[in-house]
């Protein structure tokens, strides 16, 4: 049996976690998916799956197995693109990451409009506030937020946001404006994103001499979301700190003020994040053209 084919099953079957569904996607029968899941077993000597009656996973050996797979399937499928002449015109599954707030107020609307322009690309939105790997999760393309580690991959800058404390008018005109970061021991505090009951915000000098310094804040009411905590804010109960752009209608509006803004850290960088570079698929490299000049002439993305 064909080596590419019972890998490109394997990879169906890991990643639709069992024989069925993977069969559907495949468009071949259930016994064509076990056959070869089981003649790949087999000559390679180790089990890959893991069965029981509820789901299949892969072992240990088979995550590892499956990582690779999906390197070598994106290459050859590269390979017969450029050699068919489709590596000039974008087609495929773009696989796109970014966080779920960034993502719903940014990447999507510029993901519909990709859509529309290339109707030969159909696309998965993986929004999740955890830092994916693109490799093993088989991501076409990241927009990261924040400070990048070296790799191989390659990164377009696209702006830069703000952290910074918030709160709304009325809440500052009834327990007043904090002047210092140590005024904020006496004010309601609330946080998002998971944060426990006791946080440490870090943040610069009124000096400006890219120092920083570190704040403990106890909050009065702690968030499972950043949505729900600046809902909070924005109806008066108390200050939050959130990224620039999570709060940036609610900033033009009035609705919400920033304060201790000379003691904010320094901004935060925002990225395109991609592998392949002059090499990667047209159906990324068509993505970045358009996403990365949308996101650079966006207000709230100038920090």
């Amino acid at each position: 049996m064909d080596q590419l084919h019972t890998m490109r099953v394997f990879v169906a079957v890991a990643e639709c976690r069992g024989f069925a569904k993977a069969a559907r996607q495949l468009g071949i029968s259930r016994a064509a998916v076990t056959r070869a899941v089981s003649t790949l077993e087999r000559s390679l000597g180790v089990e890959l799956l893991s069965r029981t009656s509820r789901a299949v996973s892969p072992t240990e050996v088979g995550a590892s197995y499956l990582v690779d797979c999906r390197r070598i399937l994106a290459d050859v499928d590269e390979s017969h693109a450029a050699a068919a002449g489709a590596h000039a015109r974008p087609t495929g599954t773009l696989r796109i990451t970014s966080s779920v707030l960034f993502g719903q107020l940014y990447v999507l609307p510029i993901l519909t409009d990709y859509l529309d322009a290339y109707p030969e690309v159909r696309a998965q939105a993986l929004f999740v506030d955890r830092v994916t790997n693109m490799v093993a999760e088989g991501i076409d393309v990241a927009v990261r937020l924040g400070q990048l580690p070296d790799s191989s991959l390659m990164a377009t800058r696209v702006g830069r946001v703000r952290r910074l404390i918030c709160a709304s008018p009325a809440y500052l005109e009834r327990h007043g404006t904090p002047r210092r970061p140590e005024d904020l021991a006496e004010h309601r505090v609330v946080v998002g994103g998971g944060e426990g009951e006791r946080v440490e915000w870090h943040l610069g000098t009124e000096e400006g001499a890219g120092e920083e310094r570190i704040v403990r804040v106890r909050p009065r009411l702690a968030c499972s979301t950043n949505h729900a905590a600046i809902a909070a804010a924005t109806s008066g109960w108390g200050l939050t700190r959130v990224l620039s752009y999570q709060v940036g209608e609610a900033l033009e509006q009035g609705r919400l003020v920033a304060v201790l803004e000379d003691c904010e850290p320094a901004p935060i960088p925002v990225h395109i994040v991609y592998p392949g570079g002059r090499h990667a698929p047209a159906k990324v490299r068509a993505f970045v053209e358009l996403a990365a000049p949308r996101l650079r002439e966006d207000p709230r993305l100038r920090g």
